[in-house]
């Protein structure tokens, strides 16, 4: 294809040099004297290994040229992949001006020609950032149509400092987010060498993969380094203690917990973050992270109550008990704290689950829930029919099998609400509150 590279700093320079290996026609387009000369030479402005010998090749065999000249350059490509810098500002959010004058420049250009061009955006920004600011800019200078006279892509980028170039063969992720099929077939193409996952998906999940992705990257680093600092407070080795860690691939190096859902329970997890903060306290030892996972846990229960309220309903039926389906451990779940707020602001609950049997129960498993709900036997169905006739709101909350068909249970006005995302058909709409005839369903998937 005939592409032109926005923007000759480290990404850039990389997807340039990169699709000219590959056969295709770049032309790289930069503000900057200094790159622009530079890159003109055969000399990338960055330094990446391996990257100068390629970047030499791709302008000696002019499968890369380079210009001031963005109108000519997108005149004379079927693809505009922009790859600008997205700065933190001062108050931490990313400077959008590089982005804004490219998109300024690429809208003018295609206001000049009638060929369906694709704008592929690689730079990093938060969602609703290419709908909200990239498309209006392009459509405003352009005069034409995205998605109909001409096509965006959201392809975020995954290359780190020092592998670059092997990232870009065999990438971790290839994420497409395509305002139509279109757009992504041709941002495909640009991938057609490439050696790794593939997905296809809606320009805002491209988006936020980015910033998911870093994040994650972030919290594990941050993670490894505090729990060196209470290792090293007691004698332990944090890094030997860590290899062990990393052998665990079933929990630990995994996709366990990684879904989203209701906030976790249980006689282990919270009991053992406390313990491990007390000590933290007591030692004088710095553990903000650890420290902040009760706090966040907490406030996805109240998430929770806070979309039960928005229902406007006051008769709430609440499917599971237990801190996960398949156990009768109620010890601290979550669904305990979320029935004992309602009952406190009065709302009427009727709860089935299908493995607890608050008369069965023994031990400090029975205290807990009847300290917590001391008239839980009243609150109890036999069965999620009975639950479903007698309430407003229904809201799942653990991810029981039988659970599954609660939407063929519903009647006409009543909302759903799918803490943990077991409900297939429920799990990608938004919470709408009901009108006459309609059913909303709600989740926390979103």
């Amino acid at each position: 294809m005939r592409i032109c590279v926005f923007g000759l700093g480290y990404v850039g320079s990389v997807v340039a040099a990169s699709l000219a290996r590959d056969r295709h026609l770049v032309t790289g387009v930069d503000i900057s004297p200094e790159k622009v000369a530079e890159a003109a030479c055969g000399r990338p402005p960055v330094l990446e290994p391996g990257l100068d010998a390629l970047f030499r090749e791709a302008v000696e065999t002019r499968q890369l040229r380079v210009t001031f000249d963005a109108e000519a350059a997108v005149a004379h490509s079927e693809v505009s992949i922009i790859c600008v810098g997205t700065p933190s500002q001062r108050d931490g959010r990313p400077n959008l001006q590089s982005l804004a004058d490219v998109c300024r420049d690429i809208g003018s250009a295609l206001r000049a020609t009638r060929e369906y061009h694709v704008v592929v955006v690689r730079s990093t920004v938060l969602p609703g950032t290419v709908e909200g600011h990239v498309i209006p800019q392009l459509e405003r200078q352009s005069g034409r149509k995205a998605g109909a006279d001409f096509g965006v892509v959201m392809n975020p980028e995954f290359l780190r400092e020092g592998t670059a170039l092997a990232d870009f063969t065999r990438p971790a992720l290839v994420v497409i987010g395509q305002i139509d099929e279109r757009s992504g077939d041709v941002a495909q193409r640009l991938h057609e060498r490439s050696d790794g996952p593939s997905f296809r998906t809606t320009i805002r999940a491209a988006e936020m993969i980015k910033y998911t992705c870093n994040a994650f990257h972030a919290l594990k680093v941050a993670f490894a380094n505090e729990i060196d600092t209470f290792c090293g407070a007691h004698g332990v080795d944090g890094r030997e203690l860590m290899e062990i860690f990393c052998e665990d691939r079933r929990l630990n190096i995994s996709s366990a917990y990684l879904r989203p859902g209701f906030a976790f329970g249980g006689s282990c997890l919270p009991k053992d973050l406390r313990a491990l903060t007390a000590r933290a306290r007591e030692d004088d030892l710095p553990a903000p992270l650890l420290g902040a996972i009760l706090v966040s846990n907490r406030e996805q229960i109240s998430r929770a109550i806070g979309r039960v309220a928005e229902t406007g309903s006051r008769r709430v039926g609440v499917l599971g008990l237990s801190f996960k389906a398949g156990t009768d451990d109620v010890r601290e779940s979550p669904v305990v704290s979320l029935v004992e707020t309602l009952i406190g602001r009065g709302y009427q609950v009727s709860i089935y689950d299908d493995v607890v049997d608050p008369e069965q129960l023994t031990g400090t498993n029975r205290s807990f829930l009847q300290r917590e709900i001391p008239h839980i036997a009243a609150l109890m169905r036999p069965s999620i029919h009975a639950v479903v006739a007698e309430a407003e709101t229904v809201v799942i909350a653990n991810r029981a099998e039988v659970f599954r068909n609660v939407p063929h249970l519903m009647r006409e006005g009543q909302t759903l609400i799918d803490l943990v995302g077991i409900v297939e058909t429920a799990t990608a709409a938004p919470f709408v509150q009901p009108g006459a005839g309609e059913r909303a369903h709600s989740t926390s998937r979103s």
